[in-house]
């Protein structure tokens, strides 16, 4: 009975000495750790070689340059100038007399090639209606002729200032050719019929690029063409023939959106 007595004390003893231990570590082992940050979301991987038509990405090519190739979409402003009009009839000068042709607003197709990073090559094409008329002199106040379609293929090789870069203005030279098609005299009692010439002329010119997304690009452009209309007209019975020159020299105003490919 002794012997478990002296038993029973020394594992209280020894019980009471360890609990200290015990709770220091509890309380002390928390602060041996480390807090590490979160780390974050992984984005996730497009396909390899994916890009959409109206993205930006790392393999999209920024400006224009060498091998390019562009269809643009503009509405074009036709204004025509008249400078030096000449009208005759029946042979005789009517002095005074001067054609005025009215302004015209059309969508315009143009297709640009670069040859090199600096020069590129592009043809428009588009075709715009405009009303003819008869001022001053022996007509008086304004007489009414009739009106014709113009489409005037034009050709221009332009220099690129600033290749692969967003914004790039440019200048350029070229021709145009201009055939007058779907013309009709008006209801004057003067004139039953109307024609005109094939003609053609130098041109000049000068804009922008510029790359709004991908592949996309703004253009703004202005032409200004030289360019002689030669019309002629007659009466029903063909009594009366009136000839009439033209200095059209239109300036061409155009703004669209154009496609690299």
């Amino acid at each position: 009975m002794k012997n478990i007595r002296k038993l029973a004390m020394s594992a209280a003893l020894g019980a009471t000495a360890l609990a200290p231990v015990a709770v220091h570590a509890q309380t002390t082992a928390p602060s041996t750790y480390v807090n590490a940050p979160l780390a974050k979301p992984v984005p996730v991987a497009q396909p390899k070689g994916h890009c959409g038509i109206f993205q930006t990405c790392s393999t999209t090519k920024i400006g224009l340059g060498k091998g390019d190739f562009m269809i643009r979409l503009s509405a074009v402003g036709v204004l025509p100038e008249d400078r030096d009009s000449r009208v005759w009839a029946n042979g005789a000068p009517l002095a005074g007399t001067r054609i005025k042709t009215t302004n015209q607003v059309m969508p315009e197709l143009t297709f640009e090639y670069f040859v090199t990073d600096n020069i590129s090559l592009d043809l428009i094409a588009t075709s715009t209606r405009h009303e003819v008329a008869a001022e001053g002199g022996a007509v008086g106040g304004k007489l009414d002729v009739g009106s014709a379609w113009v489409l005037p293929p034009t050709v221009t090789v332009a220099w690129h200032f600033r290749p692969h870069k967003r914004l790039n203005p440019y200048v350029g030279v070229g021709g145009t050719f201009m055939w007058f098609h779907n013309m009709s005299a008006a209801n004057n009692g003067l004139t039953s019929k109307l024609n005109s010439g094939f003609t053609g002329g130098p041109s000049i010119n000068a804009g922008v690029d510029y790359q709004l997304v991908g592949n996309w690009f703004f253009n703004f452009d202005v032409k200004q063409m030289f360019v002689r209309m030669h019309a002629w007209a007659e009466n029903s019975s063909e009594s009366v023939h009136v000839t009439a020159h033209d200095s059209l020299d239109p300036t061409v105003v155009s703004a669209g959106i154009a496609y690299r490919f």
